[in-house]
């Protein structure tokens, strides 16, 4: 059972299926792999190994009593610390939540129980999933297994890391500007922003309602394909949530998987043409484009001129968001309480609370949201940022008119070493400058490794139409067939 930790989702569930292995094996696997690496790359908050077993035992009884087992039963998998789950520590990387245990499970959490999938645990995340390095956790960050001195991305860098280290073979992440995709670009690993309102908000710890999304990481496009069908669909308690059946995109990356993309159109988007990236990432890139139009793929050049606009738009909206989400966050209805002696009024028990509570970044894009909504800059900020936010939309109309999917590199750079963008926000937020578009628009977007630089991963990403997820996946499925899985090195 050694070799379990380094196969597939597919593989694995295969096994528990036909009885080559029990759940409890490949989870028991999984724990001591977590165990023996953990401690070095720390993707984890919390390992929940008496509920892993006790979920791998409820698989393996139902295979013993002959019930038929779905395509990922007994197959462990990750879960990032926003999600709530019954029970379970949820802190949103964030002491403000230290030691909370929720009540209730998300309802993602809900259909990943109900798939048969066994949680280990919480990855570790940039607090309330404000970053793009996991160094903004309040309980320090997690490291990229590729290189232990660098950063796995962020917010869902303990996800990512999760994968890349053989921890988990799936994982669960979430996408406000980039959270799943630039993690799974600087990992080597598959990242997945569904359509928004394609995968359930509910039980997800708000940061910008408009844009969080939900999604698969994985280590092949297959196994995000199939996490995606699980954890997707309507949900009648979210109210952004589309009543509509989620796209067949196990097909369509099955159907990838063959290397066969003739009669699709690519677009390259004029305005991501490398300006502000690495050379070792544009020319990794521009080989995985080559790789793709050898696959009989027909890539054209296609302008979105407001594309250049998106960071300041995000910058502005997703802070404005946060301010009015976080309010909750106040030491009286759950979390930590601080200064409640008596002697305080309500008022500073919620002022010391936060300031105890929550950290920097935090801080920061709570006072950016709140002066863009105050009063007298309201339409100043917020209202020309959604402006732009419109203008953003039409341009992805305008593009999908004239091909299937747009194209481009995940991120401008590869890993970057820990503490070297901390002190310029600005270098930091420039991580998400190829993600963030997607989630302004809430079209589907997904990153698979194509390649390295300097020894590090390299991403690109595909963007699809909204309710077109199943176009990225067999894109994405087939530049895999291409150019091969990254494998990183040995922990």
């Amino acid at each position: 059972m050694s070799d379990v930790t380094r196969m597939t989702a597919t593989e694995i569930a295969a096994l528990v299926a036909n009885g080559e292995a029990s759940a409890v094996e490949v989870t028991q696997a999984h724990l001591d792999r977590i165990a023996a690496v953990d401690d070095r790359v720390h993707a984890f908050l919390h390992v929940d190994a008496d509920g892993a077993l006790e979920a791998a035992r409820a698989v393996d009884a139902r295979r013993a009593a002959g019930e038929e087992l779905g395509p990922l039963a007994g197959v462990p998998v990750a879960v990032k610390d926003v999600l709530t789950t019954k029970g379970v520590p949820t802190t949103v990387g964030s002491k403000i939540l230290e030691g909370w245990r929720p009540p209730y499970d998300a309802t993602i959490v809900q259909r990943l129980r109900a798939a048969g999938t066994v949680m280990l645990g919480k990855t570790n995340m940039d607090e309330f999933a404000m970053g793009s390095s996991t160094e903004y956790s309040a309980y320090g960050p997690t490291s990229n297994p590729w290189d232990l001195t660098r950063i796995p991305g962020g917010s869902g860098g303990g996800s990512s890391a999760a994968l890349a280290a053989y921890e988990a073979p799936l994982a669960i992440g979430s996408d406000t500007g980039g959270s799943i995709r630039q993690p799974g670009a600087v990992t080597g690993t598959v990242g997945a922003k569904p359509t928004y309102g394609g995968t359930s908000r509910y039980g997800l710890v708000a940061f910008s309602s408009s844009l969080d999304t939900p999604g698969p990481c994985a280590r092949n496009v297959l196994d995000a394909a199939l996490l995606h069908e699980a954890i997707g669909g309507h949900d009648w308690r979210d109210s952004t949530s589309i009543p509509q059946p989620v796209p067949d995109v196990v097909a369509a990356a099955r159907a990838g998987a063959s290397g066969d993309l003739t009669g699709v159109r690519l677009g390259l988007v004029t305005e991501f043409s490398g300006e502000g990236a690495e050379p070792g990432v544009m020319a990794a890139f521009r080989d995985a484009v080559d790789a793709l139009a050898k696959l009989g793929a027909e890539v054209v050049e296609v302008s979105c001129p407001h594309f250049q606009y998106a960071l300041p738009a995000y910058y502005l909206i997703s802070p404005s968001e946060c301010s009015s989400n976080l309010a909750r966050f106040d030491g009286v209805r759950f979390g930590l309480r601080v200064g409640d002696d008596g002697v305080h009024s309500l008022e500073e028990v919620m002022s010391l609370t936060r300031d105890a509570g929550f950290g920097p970044e935090v801080k920061r894009r709570i006072m950016l949201g709140t002066y863009a909504l105050s009063s007298g800059y309201y339409d100043a900020y917020y209202g020309q940022a959604q402006k732009v936010r419109t203008l953003i939309t039409r341009d992805f109309t305008a593009a999908f008119e004239q091909v299937d999917v747009l194209i481009s590199p995940t991120t401008p750079f590869v890993a970057f070493p820990f503490g070297s963008r901390t002190s310029d926000p600005y270098q930091m937020y420039l991580a998400d400058l190829f993600t963030i578009p997607t989630n302004l628009y809430g079209g589907p977007g997904i990153s698979v490794p194509c390649g390295l630089s300097d020894g590090l991963p390299v991403g690109l990403q595909v963007m699809a139409p909204t309710m077109a997820d199943d176009r990225m996946y067999r894109v994405a499925a087939a530049l895999e067939s291409a150019v091969g899985i990254l494998t990183p090195p040995q922990l």
